[in-house]
């Protein structure tokens, strides 16, 4: 089933006004007391359509609160805290996910300025008008630069951050840059020497054959990219590699496979580089031998304390008559042996919604939450009732799994689908 984001045919005149002059319109709830907003709150943003919403989070009780909400110009697509200044850079685009999708014509990243008590978003700085839909970010480990992925057509730029956070210009390579097909996640190593670009490919079709994935190791120095490594086992065949993750202390990073349903574990080098083939693959699903049409994973999370690493698996697909025809939607649990690497499956958390696109884990690794992304019609004895997308809530046991504790449904429709969520501390 496909969701379709909000995609106007023509820019309207307010969104030119949020364009140039930066303005946002910002839906204040009544914000905690002072008892309530100590240092070190943490609050979820959850990105529903355009909307983008916060939540305060309890994590000794794993519950949400919501309070306001900031109106952006075009969808929610993805968003990074700053490594340091409580700064959040967010991209938004008027363009649908998915191939074929409506070019549109409404790109932009927006940096907000984290409120130190309430966490309330407000503009800081100008509006940067990006060249097309962004598919991920995120900022390097020194916070000097904001790394732009884009997936039709691929690219990827680098945007300078100024000494107060604010946006500044973007920095162009040297040479043009080996991006693959259809990029999809960019990470800075900790290192902060070397970039890597995941290019998940493209399913084959009746008409097309399959485009293969790679992975593109880039030195990075100054904020200036240049090509280094590609990795594509197969020659990227059977290798739809979609996101990825770095272990705290260990050069191991994880990533997942979205067609595949894989975890893979790479060995990583002290320069930044990747090993040719993974370490390790394990499936993801509960029941691999039995795997749905158009099941995939989607985001990876590996633990604060790099013994457990987390991954959606995902499924919306349909009958003719609209009603999910079944899959698994779940945040799997793998435990990581400290010595290898390698990672077990231990469970299989049901989300209690559908399209688990994206989740987050709070800074102590106490509190995990899930954002379905979408509404979708299930049988239930001889009638149908429609399950909503929303938040779902798990505490983090000292095992590594995932006790459910609630979910907080959400108006998903087509148009307004629960694209990108994260979790951040507010200083």
């Amino acid at each position: 089933m496909s969701i379709r984001s909000r995609r106007p045919r023509s820019i309207r005149p307010w969104q030119r006004a949020c364009a140039a002059f930066g303005a946002f319109m910002v839906i204040l709830a009544p914000l905690p007391t002072s008892a309530q907003s100590k240092p070190g709150k943490v609050v979820v943003y959850a990105g529903l359509g355009s909307e983008l919403i916060q939540y305060d989070v309890d994590v000794e009780h794993a519950t949400l609160t919501r309070r306001g909400s900031v109106m952006m110009p075009a969808n929610v697509q993805e968003a990074w805290r700053h490594p340091s200044k409580p700064i959040l850079y967010m991209a938004w685009s008027d363009r649908g996910p998915g191939a074929g999708s409506p070019a549109g014509n409404h790109h932009g990243l927006t940096a907000f300025a984290i409120d130190g008590v309430s966490g309330a978003l407000r503009p800081h700085g100008p509006v940067v008008t990006l060249r097309s839909r962004t598919i991920h970010l995120t900022v390097d480990p020194p916070g000097e630069h904001v790394l732009v992925a884009y997936n039709e057509p691929p690219g990827l730029s680098v945007h300078r951050i100024q000494a107060d956070g604010t946006i500044g210009s973007e920095i162009k390579p040297a040479a043009p840059l080996e991006l693959g097909i259809y990029p999809h996640h960019v990470r800075v190593d900790p290192s902060n020497m070397s970039v890597l670009l995941m290019s998940r490919g493209n399913n084959p079709t009746s008409t097309k054959a399959e485009e293969p994935g790679s992975i593109h190791i880039l030195s990075y120095k100054n904020g200036v990219l240049a090509n280094r490594k590609t990795v594509a086992p197969n020659r990227g065949f059977g290798f739809q590699v979609r996101h990825s993750d770095f272990h705290p202390t260990r050069p191991w990073v994880y990533l997942t496979l979205e067609r595949q349903n894989k975890l893979q574990m790479y060995q990583k080098a002290a320069d930044g580089t990747l090993s040719d083939a993974p370490s390790f693959s394990k499936d993801t699903l509960s029941d691999p031998a039995h795997v749905h049409p158009g099941q995939t994973t989607s985001s990876i999370h590996v633990h604060p304390n790099g013994r457990f690493v987390y991954l959606g698996n995902r499924s919306a697909g349909t009958t003719k008559d609209g009603v999910f025809a079944g899959g698994e939607n779940s945040i799997a649990v793998f435990e990581i042996n400290q010595t290898t690497g390698e990672p077990a499956l231990i469970q299989n958390a049901d989300t209690r919604g559908f399209t688990p696109r994206t989740f987050a884990l709070d800074p102590s690794g106490r509190v995990l939450v899930v954002a379905n992304q979408v509404s979708l019609q299930v049988r239930d004895g001889s009638s149908v009732k429609t399950v909503p997308g929303g938040l779902t809530v798990f505490k983090i046991q000292n095992d590594g799994k995932l006790d459910f504790v609630k979910k907080y449904d959400l108006d998903v429709t087509a148009d307004k689908a629960l694209f990108w969520m994260g979790m951040v501390s507010v200083p």
